[in-house]
């Protein structure tokens, strides 16, 4: 499977492959897997494709994201407000 992730073009590298499904952002099918040594059948290889719940797939967006929104909503803080 960390092959088949790498050379779909779904990771940037081999280990990028392998974190990505160990952190589970990685589906066979309907099947969500974690194991980057899962054996995939050849009729299967197509349906290799990002999680629906990932935030790679389309799902809610990562924690880091979501608090730096609500951050921006609330009335920022950062360093833009500089004025002379």
């Amino acid at each position: 499977l960390q092959t088949q992730v790498f050379k779909l073009g779904l990771a940037k590298s081999i280990h990028h492959a392998r974190v990505l499904i160990r952190q589970r952002h990685i589906r066979v099918g309907k099947q969500m897997v974690n194991v980057p040594g899962f054996l995939v059948r050849t009729d299967s290889q197509k349906h290799i494709d990002f999680a629906l719940d990932s935030p790679l797939g389309g799902g809610r967006d990562g924690r880091v994201k979501r608090k730096s929104m609500a951050r921006k909503e609330k009335g920022g803080g950062d360093a833009e407000e500089d004025e002379d």
